[in-house]
């Protein structure tokens, strides 16, 4: 018996529900600012507080659909987009999403972006 782990069938950004660029494969990382709670003379904490949480995205091999403004997508001027990770048994979306760091490699006729940091406001799953 194997075990099979989803994996993804399309990673993309978009806003407004429209495609703006697809992309190869993606990393991403949550963390939470989580502190302990102190009691006056004990020595252990007595609980911990989840605080505020980051997720950050690196999405690989980044690519402007055909159809995206006219095939004149400017990646800089991206702000407040979604990137949606489509697997098999669920849809993970990232919004309010903002671009941290762009890694450009250009060959004749196409800009593919080799790497784009992303830091997203809220992640949500849907079955």
């Amino acid at each position: 018996m194997s075990i099979l782990f989803p994996t993804s069938k399309d990673i993309y950004i978009e806003i407004n529900g429209r495609r703006l660029a697809v992309a190869q494969g993606y990393k991403a990382k949550s963390s939470r600012e989580s502190r302990y709670v102190e009691a006056f003379g004990s020595e252990q904490p007595v609980g911990t507080v989840g605080g505020r949480l980051r997720h950050i995205l690196e999405l690989s091999r980044v690519c402007a659909t055909k159809d995206a403004m006219g095939g004149n997508l400017d990646f800089h001027s991206l702000s407040g987009f979604n990137v949606v990770i489509v697997k098999p048994d669920r849809q993970i979306i990232y919004s309010g999403c903002e671009w941290g760091e762009i890694q450009e490699v250009a060959s004749l006729g196409e800009v593919v972006l080799e790497s784009v940091t992303i830091v997203a406001g809220k992640r949500m799953e849907l079955l």
